[in-house]
């Protein structure tokens, strides 16, 4: 066992050591050649996009996988392995029920991630076009991307938006403390567009404070026509300061509403 464990370390370094010469001969073939004739821009533009989408990434995944554990700890994860949103919103009913819910709060379902809706979402944001179902990236929890998600953006631009990642948990599994949920949500607010601390891709940008989005989420359930009981955990889990995946700063007070559909 030892010397698989050693082989498997070694063979990770090497891979690494890849992503950095493979990196450094696209510098030495193209880039370097490109810069002395003084096409700076496009060798930029270039490097940047070489390094956000495909570098960064790797790098980013290579790390994430020797300390992030792989458990439930209240956080969903990025695809490239960093912790990503914090859930905040548990619930308890079939998907039927919980879609009702969100419609009638008036929500909209979020459209799939995909080359379409990408694109879309991007002409939207740029021409500030409304664009109500736009897609959420994905983000992970046990080990599965979200099962749908919810939003609501502002003044018909999706730049800032409301938004709920929801996941499907798996039978018979129990949160922290003995607790049962059907369903876990993340919501936050995006609140401009930026740039990924930790990749240097373009991201939304969120906002910190994700118990107010918590609080906004609950308060458009009670102004449905949707019945429920509401249960709130204080102190659920540590209030604690934080970022995520895209080096966002992130607080919360600890407290986890459970909301009963059945």
């Amino acid at each position: 066992m030892i010397l698989i464990k050693f082989a498997h370390m070694i063979w990770r370094a090497l891979r690494f050591m890849g992503i950095i010469i493979i990196s450094y001969l696209v510098y030495i073939l193209l880039l370097s050649d490109i810069l002395t004739k003084g096409y700076h821009f496009a060798a930029y533009l270039a490097i940047w996009l070489f390094s956000a989408y495909l570098i960064a990434p790797k790098i980013n995944r290579f790390i994430s996988k020797h300390y992030l554990p792989n458990y439930f700890i209240g956080r969903s994860v990025t695809t490239d392995g960093l912790l990503g949103d914090p859930v905040n919103i548990a619930v308890t009913g079939s998907e039927e029920n919980i879609k009702t819910l969100f419609l009638e709060a008036g929500w909209y379902l979020a459209d799939d991630l995909n080359f379409k809706s990408s694109a879309k979402i991007t002409m939207a944001s740029l021409f500030k076009k409304t664009y109500p179902t736009a897609p959420v990236s994905s983000l992970y929890l046990f080990n599965d991307k979200q099962s749908f998600a919810f939003e609501k953006e502002i003044n018909n631009n999706p730049r800032k938006r409301h938004h709920v990642r929801i996941w499907k948990t798996p039978i018979n599994w129990y949160l922290p403390g003995g607790y049962k949920a059907d369903w876990l949500c993340a919501a936050t607010y995006d609140q401009k567009i930026g740039v990924s601390l930790y990749s240097g891709q373009i991201t939304h940008k969120i906002l910190a404070n994700i118990d107010q989005e918590r609080d906004f989420v609950l308060k458009t359930f009670a102004e449905s026509s949707v019945l429920y009981q509401l249960n709130v955990v204080n102190n659920f889990t540590t209030g604690y300061h934080s970022k995520n995946g895209g080096g966002d700063k992130i607080y919360t007070d600890g407290a986890l509403p459970f909301i009963d559909l059945n």
